[in-house]
């Protein structure tokens, strides 16, 4: 199994969602009830807008990606089949979301910081900067301030940085969903990693 080497770990501030009762919240849905699309809104924007902030570099790109996402979660609730999480069913709606609307701005979303594309990477790369990882780093920081170092990430490094840390992805899944090999994932991954802790090292005294 992928996934056996060292991790990125954050300390992260839990937060206790609404309870699993959905039921009537979703049939209001199905029927299309502006008052339960409203709650089913209420309830999760938070969460969510939390996820499109990392995706994403400013707060209007964030909500431009939120609101697509949720026409996406009220035109999809059929396919929804109570069985699992309503929460991380949502969730997952709401980060292809995320991911659709780079792939439909390629060239902002694949450009880096060197002016060359994410595809320009390969297995070389991966390498020189998986040195990098060869202790696993604990970083005692709060959600607002990673999030805001990860907005100044450039598109590509976020997006992979995401996939494989909060969404908890493999880089072969990751490399399938963006149209990648994995070792540019896995070198994306590195320099994501880097770049972020110089960012919180130098704003937060990061060691």
């Amino acid at each position: 199994m992928e996934r056996t080497g060292p991790r990125l770990t954050l300390s992260w501030v839990a937060m206790d969602g609404p309870g699993p009762g959905f039921t009537e919240i979703i049939d209001g849905c199905l029927r299309g009830e502006r008052r339960h699309q409203q709650r089913v809104y209420e309830l999760f924007y938070g969460k969510m807008m939390a996820v499109c902030m990392r995706y994403t570099k400013n707060t209007d790109q964030a909500k431009d990606i939120l609101q697509d996402g949720f026409i996406k979660v009220f035109r999809s609730m059929e396919k929804f089949n109570r069985a699992g999480s309503f929460e991380g069913w949502i969730r997952r709606i709401i980060v292809n979301t995320a991911i659709d609307h780079f792939r439909r701005s390629k060239n902002a979303y694949l450009l880096l910081g060197e002016e060359r594309s994410i595809e320009d990477f390969g297995d070389s790369d991966a390498e020189d900067n998986l040195a990098e990882e060869n202790e696993e780093d604990v970083w005692d920081v709060k959600p607002a301030d990673v999030i805001n170092a990860m907005q100044k990430l450039t598109p590509a490094y976020r997006t992979v940085f995401n996939l494989y840390v909060f969404e908890e992805l493999t880089h072969k899944e990751i490399a399938d969903m963006l149209g990648i090999n994995i070792g540019t994932s896995k070198s994306n991954l590195a320099k994501a990693k880097h770049n972020l802790k110089k960012l919180l090292r130098k704003e937060h005294k990061i060691q």
